[in-house]
């Protein structure tokens, strides 16, 4: 099995060589079955792996040495442990269904060969992200990550709006991947190597400085703030809808969102001995969690309601991870790959069904004519509501917990409000969508159909992993075992949660009870209407500062973009133009000028030329003689 590790992220980058350069001749199908056909490969070689590690341990696969630059010596290998091959899983497995989904969706586009290219591309990327033995591997990855996204955001690039939200993701993620990058430095600084194996087994034998620990956690934590999208690095992933809804499923549900999860969970024993660090971490993951929520509860965009809700839910991952239960926030990193991939492609069903209409103002009693798209939506609107024995109600309760275990009620208050506001709008985009009379127009009317086989079945798999997924890790006091805790306690330290049966049987059963209630009322407050939600220019107060989203884009514009754009034109005239372009064309005008003056040296005047050859001679001669 060790000589075939590699071959789990080389598949996909070999189909994003085929259909790159070869795309443009072959069949849709042929292309379709490609890109599908590699992960599927990937997939099953990761079972395979996951089998052999439940077996005999981790496996190491080095393939030659990088690098040495003096006593750094880096080399390229992958480390399939608990950890990374979990994740391997997920993003092998959601991703195949992914591809398969896109086959049907993309299916009239003109790009459809570069977009297989680049999606194949992205699973390299996250693979060698997850598979790396070490920071710089690590590293690559998350770079590959980051432009693959930039190309995929921007993959209708005709569209000036969508270059910019792409852009935007590539340079608020830049300022992420600039923490992560001196985190490695010091890393290095302080071990003499950024390989997993010389740095997490010696930690615990090492004296160091708690300040030192400190700033290595905060500056990774910098790098995952960009990727995983945490206040103030998070306004890129709501412009990034505007990727075709794949790419959403694909990047903002199971894959590269989660690479700061990862990247923490992997780190784990740095940051438990930075309490500093962990709380700065749960402080910035409650903060995230709730403000996105309030923002998804006023946005009209089918897309831009479930962005919200990916932010929300990744601010929730990692108030676990600041309260050390590691093990919980990767059990929501599963659950929510699950539901979250279902609903967005559930999401691009119904936008395919209504000819590219995202606004849920113009859609209602879709149940009717997408009955197989509305089973599935509302399984994955209940499953992330947290309700009763879906996958959210496990994992979601899970992180209460320990949020109550480890921080208090102040913080299980502050996360079951947020997770309130989650059932709230997700059950509000739930009934405007697929309930009361339709709203759109009389051609969309006619145009509403259910979608092809071939984008349903991903979306039942999907539904059902999103009602099974929770029994991955159900409680002891409900008979479980932990599973998922258990498999990966090797890699990751399993929290202690000191709380009686009681207590957890009152916790989950006050967060069960809020979530059916609001539920409810959403279902009595927008079932029935047709008019509703209002217009934006009937938005009044505070709502209107909700559906706006708190002006953060303004202000954003109002101090970095306009004033490093006004910089830049600014530099450009005066530094560019007026001194670098002033110094170049004044060396050509005073070459231009010195050759006008030699030239008439040679006039054709023969005694002239006499006159100058006696002034050198004499001229030979007096410096001879002094």
């Amino acid at each position: 099995m060790n000589q075939l590790i590699p071959l789990i992220p080389f598949l996909p980058l070999i189909g994003f060589a085929v259909n790159g350069l070869f795309g443009r001749n072959l069949s849709k199908n042929t292309v379709g079955i490609i890109g599908s056909g590699v992960l599927l490969a990937s997939f099953l070689l990761s079972i395979a792996a996951f089998n052999q590690v439940a077996a005999s341990g981790p496996i190491q696969s080095t393939l030659y040495n990088f690098f040495t630059v003096d006593s750094l010596s880096v080399n390229f290998g992958f480390l399939v442990d608990q950890l990374s091959v979990w994740m391997m899983l997920i993003v092998t497995g959601v991703g195949f269904l992914i591809h398969v989904y896109s086959v049907g969706y993309m299916h009239d586009d003109e790009g459809f060969y570069k977009f297989f290219a680049y999606l194949n591309l992205f699973i390299f990327s996250m693979l060698l992200l997850i598979m790396g033995d070490n920071f710089l591997m690590l590293f690559f990855g998350w770079e590959g990550v980051g432009l693959c996204s930039y190309l995929l955001i921007g993959f209708w690039y005709t569209n000036r709006e969508y270059g910019k939200a792409a852009r935007k993701a590539f340079i608020m993620n830049r300022v992420g991947d600039l923490g992560l990058l001196l985190g490695i430095f010091m890393i290095y600084q302080q071990f003499g190597s950024i390989a997993y194996a010389d740095v997490f087994p010696r930690i615990g034998e090492m004296s160091l400085d708690a300040g030192v620990v400190t700033t290595i956690c905060l500056l990774l934590f910098i790098g995952a703030m960009g990727k995983s999208a945490q206040i103030p690095l998070y306004t890129w992933l709501p412009d990034a809808m505007a990727g075709p809804t794949p790419v959403s499923a694909l990047i903002h549900a199971a894959t590269m969102v989660t690479a700061g999860i990862y990247l923490i969970a992997r780190s784990n024993a740095l940051y438990s001995l930075s309490p500093d660090a962990m709380h700065f971490v749960a402080i910035v993951g409650m903060a995230t969690s709730l403000f996105a929520a309030v923002i998804g509860l006023r946005q009209n965009d089918i897309k831009k309601v479930l962005a919200y809700s990916t932010v929300s839910q990744l601010g929730l991952m990692f108030v676990a991870l600041g309260m050390g239960a590691y093990a919980s926030a990767m059990f929501h990193v599963t659950t929510h790959a699950f539901f979250k991939a279902l609903l967005f492609l559930a999401a691009g069903s119904v936008i395919h069904g209504m000819g590219g209409e995202q606004d849920i103002r113009q859609m209602g009693g879709l149940r009717k004519a997408m009955p197989i798209t509305f089973l599935v939506f509302l399984i994955g609107t209940f499953a992330i509501s947290g309700f009763p024995l879906l996958s959210g109600f496990f994992s979601k309760d899970e992180i209460l917990a320990y949020t109550y275990a480890h921080g208090g009620f102040g913080w299980w208050a502050i996360a079951s409000f947020s997770a309130l506001l989650t059932a709230t709008y997700m059950g509000r985009l739930l009934y405007v969508t697929f309930f009361g009379e339709f709203r759109g127009t009389h051609e969309q009317e006619h145009h509403l159909h259910e979608s092809p086989a071939v984008m349903t079945l991903p979306l039942i798999v999907l539904a059902v992993l999103s009602v099974a997924g929770g029994f991955l890790n159900v409680p002891h006091f409900l008979g479980g075992h932990q599973w998922m805790a258990g498999w990966l306690s090797q890699v990751i330290p399993t929290a202690e949660l000191h709380l009686d049966h009681h207590t957890e049987t009152l916790l989950m059963g006050t967060a069960t009870a809020v979530a059916l209630v609001v539920l409810t009322v959403t279902w009595i407050l927008y079932s029935k209407k047709a008019n509703l939600p209002v217009a934006d220019s009937a938005q009044t107060g505070l709502t209107r500062w909700i559906a706006n989203k708190f002006y953060v884009d303004e202000l954003y514009d109002a101090l970095f973009v306009r004033p490093t754009e006004r910089l830049s034109k600014a530099f450009h005239y005066y530094v560019d133009i007026q001194i670098i372009d002033g110094i170049v064309n004044g060396v050509g005008a005073g070459v231009q000028r010195l050759g006008a003056e030699f030239r008439k040296v040679q006039n054709g005047n023969i005694e002239y030329y006499l006159v100058g050859m006696v002034a050198g001679a004499a001229a030979l001669m007096l410096t001879l003689w002094l």
